[in-house]
């Protein structure tokens, strides 16, 4: 059973706002105000008047018929009731009686104002027009960038989690805030022209869209991508239809849907638009995603690397043949291949005492091979048992696939769970330094430092490529998942960023590992991949660039801000699995120095790692 807050007035309060009401009775504006949290929540109110524009299962939806022009202000609202709406038609001109009642069943999520407990519901007068606002004509756009006045400008900024809109209850600013828009318009009928949808639905059909209105971040299949400052209010949700029918479940971003009518609503942690009947597709969007269009030379001089989460993956997993076509079709098997979230050979089994992933590597590489005859080693290191976070019992970790005729680990010396590896430079011939070592290869970055608390240790590597004279070096990551998370559009803002924290001390602990080895050696090429699961324009990832010198890929390369993603979550396009390089050293872009004094510029820049797969959701 539902339950609301503020009950604590009662029989005393009806009499008192009874006796207010024959002063001045109350219009449905004047209940919902110019914030968030009405001033008459908890009051007793009588004589409401609205037109019946949707009914739900559980109420009813009326709209004041004495608008007051302010656009601040909602003219509708939701009328709670089991019963209220079995007697009424839509079209019908009521008046009631009930609670101002502010409700939410989270407490992170938004109030949604309501009218509780109605009573006395008479019938004015029937067959009335109900004719929705269009979002964009009857209303201004939503606004394409900040979502409340309580973020500060950036909804990513530390520290989180300093206020709540239901504590503030900030003056609405519809124009500027995405939250105060979708609020000023709380229980309207309302007009989608034109929706486009931006990423898959959820298993229950609930899809983001936008709308024909401004938009930021738009990418090339229709989706909008997230980027610094700027996570999309313009979106919105388009929930389960009332009139019970069922919202299509295969949809994609960049199809295109009919006009959509429906209530604008919170519920769930999201402002939404239950739509009257179910959504329809009218033009679908192509599927297709284009593999990497690069090519190794299967030598030092263009060599590929590639990145892939490959979501609690076990011998017996499911998906492990969609994991090989990918690796197979998407990244062309890249010569070196960091990869995260292996299991153990038993998966998520709890305390079986099995922490090796021999037979899960060995399952995914021959799944490899029959598809295209290529043949991979592969490397990890175990983790101790139950220690690393993840799945229960699967023992997840980073491990390495590799071509051994291409690349080789450069004095190699596997270590241990407990065992960290540290940079060393040996003298060479004649006195003469050699490159960085590392004491084990591959070896685990200070897998004692409390930043790793139940969560994965990075794991090193040193390489030599086919040709070359001096190795490079690689560390594969998956830093603390954003579990506790809060929702864009919840009461807590700037929204919690679950783990940051973790993320902090472990972005300086990783950074701080590949400074030694540029330090030892300036000239280096280094390679941090996997999923950091942050943000590259957040705090964490500012601070790892800032202590170790490297640079997103995708900023090296200048890939447009707008195709910076690997899949897509709520209403945003957005990567948290990223590849970190050098940045230009002795004019060769991402580090990349062929020890053939011949080869030019294009040979640096192939040699240029891929983790575009567009099915890699990097975001556990």
């Amino acid at each position: 059973m539902r339950t609301s807050t503020f009950t604590a007035v009662a029989g005393l309060c009806w009499a008192s706002a009874t006796f207010q009401s024959l002063v001045a009775a109350l219009t449905v504006a004047e209940i919902n105000g110019n914030r968030f949290i009405s001033e008459y929540s908890g009051q007793i109110v009588t004589g409401v008047e609205g037109l019946v524009i949707a009914k739900g299962p559980n109420g009813i939806w009326i709209r004041s018929t004495t608008p007051d022009d302010d656009p601040t202000t909602s003219e509708a609202i939701y009328v709670f009731g089991n019963s209220v709406g079995s007697k009424l038609t839509v079209g019908d001109l009521i008046s009631l009686d009930g609670k101002v009642t502010e409700y939410r069943n989270n407490a992170n999520y938004m109030y949604l104002t309501e009218i509780s407990s109605p009573k006395n519901v008479k019938v004015v007068s029937s067959g009335h027009t109900v004719t929705p606002l269009v979002i964009g004509k009857d209303t201004p756009s939503p606004p394409t960038v900040q979502y409340s006045s309580l973020d500060s400008g950036d909804i990513y900024t530390l520290p989180n989690g300093v206020a709540n809109i239901s504590e503030v209850n900030p003056i609405l600013e519809p124009t500027k805030y995405g939250l105060d828009f979708w609020e000023s318009l709380s229980g309207e009928l309302v007009t989608i022209r034109k929706p486009i949808a931006i990423k898959t639905p959820n298993k229950y059909g609930d899809t983001w869209v936008v709308g024909d209105w401004t938009a930021t971040g738009r990418n090339k299949h229709g989706g909008l991508t997230m980027s610094e400052k700027d996570a999309n209010p313009e979106a919105i949700i388009i929930g389960s239809p009332l009139d019970g029918t069922s919202n299509p479940t295969t949809s994609k971003m960049g199809d295109q849907f009919d006009d959509i009518t429906g209530i604008v609503q919170h519920a769930y942690g999201f402002y939404s638009i239950l739509p009257l009947t179910a959504v329809k597709v009218t033009a679908p969007a192509s599927a297709s995603a284009p593999p990497t269009s690069l090519v190794s030379r299967h030598h030092c001089k263009a060599l590929t690397v590639g990145s892939y989460n490959v979501e609690n993956l076990a011998p017996n997993s499911t998906h492990l043949p969609q994991v090989a076509a990918h690796i197979v079709d998407y990244l062309k098997t890249p010569d070196l291949l960091f990869i995260q979230e292996v299991q153990d050979d038993t998966g998520p089994t709890n305390d079986d005492g099995i922490v090796s992933a021999n037979a899960t590597l060995a399952a995914l590489t021959d799944a490899i091979h029959s598809l295209s005859g290529v043949t991979y080693a592969f490397t990890d290191v175990e983790p101790l048992a139950n220690a690393d976070g993840g799945q229960p019992g699967g023992n997840i970790r980073v491990a390495y696939l590799y071509r051994p005729d291409i690349v080789s680990l450069y004095e190699p010396n596997r270590g241990g769970p407990e065992d960290a590896t540290q940079v060393n430079l040996p003298s060479g011939p004649k006195g003469k330094l050699a490159s960085p070592t590392l004491t084990f290869n591959p070896g685990r970055i200070e897998p004692a430092n409390p930043a790793w608390t139940a969560s994965r240790k990075p794991l090193a590597a040193a390489w030599k490529a086919k040709g070359a004279k001096r190795p490079f070096y690689t560390v594969n990551l998956h830093w603390s998942s954003k579990g506790g998370s809060t929702s864009l559009h919840g009461d807590v803002r700037p929204p919690m960023n679950g783990a940051v924290d973790a993320r902090m001390a472990q972005a300086n602990v990783t950074a701080t590992f590949i400074k030694q080895i540029l330090e030892l050696d300036p000239t280096a090429n280094v390679i941090a991949a996997g999923d950091f699961n942050e943000f590259s324009f957040v705090g964490p990832m500012k601070l790892f660039s800032e202590i170790s010198g490297m640079v997103d890929l995708d900023e090296a390369a200048k890939v447009p801000v707008e195709e910076r993603y690997t899949y897509a979550f709520d209403m945003n396009a957005q990567a948290l699995d990223h590849i970190y390089v050098r940045t230009v050293t002795s004019g060769r872009p991402y580090g990349m120095q062929p020890d053939d004094p011949s080869a030019d510029k294009e040979d640096a820049k192939e040699f240029n790692p891929d983790g575009t797969d567009p099915q890699n959701k990097n975001y556990m």
